[in-house]
């Protein structure tokens, strides 16, 4: 296993993209990443971005994005209310909101959504983020659902147990809207972590997985 530590001694003040097409995608993606970013390094900054979400939900994400960011540095969080479902056919006027948001911010990572995700949604906003973001580290995360379309992710975070358990209590506690669906239970959850953990010998067991296409080493710092 090839680990590529981050030395936290040398690296502050991160700038952190999150973009998720649904109120509770970044948490279910990435979620317990972020509470390790936070926890690991100093001054994390963060814009947390929601694409679809119409009450109770963008209450929730609201919410949720404070809960998730409460000890980041700074953060700021962007509710939209783009129609869910609907993604591909208003693509214009997505396409146009990513602009902007380039000229607002040069993150130091993107985390976005699978590029082999079935949801038309989550597809959307993954090819948006690369053909806005040309430069940067982009870090794709996965969400569980019914359509069964996970894949073999080549990049992994280590979550400690305490952290993991944080993000299932901060989801399933703070999204109250979503529990008559029967996947989002906090089995579900864990065992996708736990997965993830046994995959890249995580010594907590737990881990978060993500599909990276591009990165690059630059030893001479430049």
């Amino acid at each position: 296993m090839l680990k590529v530590p981050l030395d936290k001694n040398n690296i502050s003040g991160l700038n952190i993209l999150c973009l998720g097409a649904h109120s509770d995608d970044i948490e279910i993606g990435c979620g317990g990443t972020v509470l390790t970013l936070i926890e690991n390094f100093e001054n994390p900054a963060f814009h947390w971005v929601v694409f679809s979400s119409i009450q109770p939900r963008a209450q929730e994400a609201r919410e949720s994005a404070n809960r998730f960011l409460k000890h980041a540095a700074s953060k700021k969080v962007t509710v939209n209310d783009f129609r869910d479902g609907f993604f591909p056919y208003i693509g214009k006027d997505i396409k146009e909101f990513f602009e902007n948001l380039k000229q607002e911010i040069s993150p130091d990572i993107i985390f976005t959504h699978y590029r082999h995700d079935f949801h038309q949604d989550h597809r959307l906003i993954c090819e948006l983020t690369w053909n806005t973001f040309r430069d940067h580290l982009i870090l794709e995360y996965e969400i569980p659902k019914y359509d069964g379309d996970f894949g073999s992710p080549n990049l992994y975070v280590h979550l400690s147990e305490e952290i993991s358990r944080k993000k299932i209590h901060h989801i399933v506690d703070t999204f109250r809207s979503q529990t008559e669906n029967q996947w989002f239970t906090e089995d579900t959850f864990l065992s996708l972590m736990r997965l993830r953990g046994v995959e890249s010998n995580s010594p907590s067991k737990y881990a978060e997985g993500f599909y990276c296409r591009k990165m690059v080493f630059d030893f001479e710092g430049s």
